[in-house]
């Protein structure tokens, strides 16, 4: 079906992205493409698809691949008939093959006519999908197909993933997605490797090669304790050895140029001894350097989230007749009611449109009640949204660490802080605006620990929707050491279920907010 050989593509000022890229994908083959962010996932898609050129290499195809890309604002003038490829009988046929297409991918009665601009980001992913149906290609390439759906169109799209006969390419950091693969190649500076099953088993075998680092790494250690040791004890020998022999020309009445000589030698034979000694315990921290650079992220940070303040239990909001008016419209029909208590982890669910983020503004206080009360117990609330909107794009990294430096820590520990969370020296003058989705969400994982006391209440609103894989453990890690409240909003199943929720709320603009 794909046969890539030798593949390099180099970005336009020259850089190179990868090179030498070589592998083969069968017919009716589902394979899953893993990689951090920047390392290429989607240039290699996009080279695929023909909609860039390699710097060399080949890519041969059986058939043309139906595209799927993970930005769809290039096509916003487009109409969706013409992202359908439609033709003039399907514009007229009101039951043609275009709009059942869109039907069962949940976009009944959409206009073909109707530019993709008009449409919600979730809506303009959906019309790509739709094209699965229509044309039924035996070639997909899938680009974070999931990240905009809601949790109907992410099972439509699961579906389809596990009853097609098509050969699909899919780049996703979902992991329930991975899942549904039969292989996974992991895309990284040093070039594309493959693993015989899905995410679960890929995970298990990137585990056991850490576990085998791990052990390389303690080896190294007692190595250059036992040989610090040795050097310690080596050089009082020599010391000693030294002493008596200078006691025992003394007492011989050696002459004292020959006295000098002997020290010399010796001082010379002690010099060479030491220079032995860092020589070695040079390499062993060599490799140890090397060993522990190579560790995967998430094993590198530790995080220390402090506890929340508050007791377990006690009521930390209540919405009584809630309700928020847009021009003068209720966004819920039922008013809303319920009680979040400290040590609750509430999953919030709910269509798009339901009035997740309208609701998540009323309990951060950036929107005030047209109806109805909400009590809060605590204004230590934290929002972690998709862009990490805490962390402000003017400031320096340094500059947004003393933003939450409520404890008044020196400058030296809160350096200390950043390079647990992996920002070094060369980082702390950096804007935070220049910041990718994963070092926004680390560098405000970091600031929390800064703070003198923990937020009683931390908000995620799909925060894993611009992290790759690594960065989404780090955030899971973080989430499942803290102690405090957290109200979750995310259709990343695997993220939401390492999280442990104890309640369920389903959001409906007729219905209101019922626990599930």
């Amino acid at each position: 079906m794909l046969q890539i050989h030798q593949l390099a593509y180099s970005h336009p000022n020259r850089d190179v992205l990868f090179k030498n890229l070589s592998f083969s994908l069968a017919d009716s083959s589902k394979t899953g493409l893993a990689g951090n962010n920047g390392s290429g996932k989607s240039t290699l898609l996009k080279l695929i698809a023909g909609e860039l050129s390699p710097a060399s290499g080949s890519i041969l195809m059986e058939d043309t691949p139906w595209f799927i890309p993970q930005n769809t604002g290039q096509f916003s003038n487009l109409t969706v008939g013409s992202i359908l490829k439609a033709d003039s009988s399907d514009f007229e046929n009101p039951d043609g093959r275009c709009r059942e297409a869109l039907g069962f991918w949940g976009l009944s009665g959409l206009d073909l006519s109707l530019p993709l601009g008009n449409l919600s980001s979730g809506q303009q992913t959906t019309v790509f999908l739709a094209g699965l149906t229509l044309h039924q290609p035996r070639f997909v390439l899938l680009d974070e197909p999931g990240n905009h759906l809601d949790a109907q169109g992410r099972s439509r799209l699961e579906r389809y993933i596990r009853k097609t006969k098509s050969t699909l390419l899919l780049v996703s950091h979902d992991r329930d997605l991975l899942n549904l693969m039969d292989e996974i190649a992991e895309l990284t500076g040093s070039g594309l490797s493959l693993y015989g099953g899905n995410y679960d088993f890929f995970s298990e075998q990137k585990q056991l090669a850490t576990d085998a680092l791990y052990r390389q790494i303690a080896g190294r250690e007692k190595e250059l304790r036992l040989a610090r040791m040795t050097e310690r004890e080596t050089a009082e020998r020599q010391n000693r050895s030294n002493s008596r022999g200078r006691r025992k020309q003394e007492k011989a009445g050696t002459p004292k140029i020959m006295m000098n000589a002997l020290r010399n030698k010796a001082e010379n034979s002690t010099a060479r001894l030491k220079e032995i000694h860092r020589e070695k315990m040079g390499r062993i921290e060599s490799d140890l350097t090397r060993m522990k650079d190579s560790l995967p992220a998430p094993d590198k940070i530790r995080f220390g989230l402090s506890p929340s303040r508050l007791h377990r239990g006690k009521i930390l909001l209540r919405a009584e007749d809630l309700n928020f008016a847009r021009i003068s419209h209720p966004v819920w029909k039922q008013p809303l009611g319920f009680t979040l208590l400290s040590g609750d982890r509430v999953v919030l669910s709910g269509k798009n449109g339901s009035g997740k983020t309208t609701l998540i503004n009323l309990i951060t206080g950036q929107l005030s009640p047209t109806e109805g009360t909400l009590y809060r117990s605590s204004d230590q609330i934290i929002l972690l949204d998709q862009t990490y909107s805490r962390v402000q794009s003017s400031l320096t990294v340094l500059d947004q660490a003393w933003q939450f430096n409520t404890g008044r820590l020196q400058e030296h520990d809160l350096r200390i802080r950043l390079i647990r969370f992996l920002f070094g020296k060369e980082d702390w003058g950096k804007l935070c605006g220049v910041l990718s989705g994963g070092e926004r969400m680390r560098l405000l994982l970091c600031c929390l620990t800064i703070l003198n006391e923990a937020p009683d209440l931390i908000i995620l609103d799909e925060p894993t929707n611009n992290l790759d894989l690594q960065n989404r453990i780090i955030l899971s890690r973080a989430l499942q050491e803290y102690q405090g409240t957290l109200l979750i909003v995310s259709h990343d199943g695997h993220f939401v279920r390492e999280l442990n929720p104890t309640r369920r709320m389903l959001l409906d603009t007729e219905t209101g907010l019922k626990e599930e």
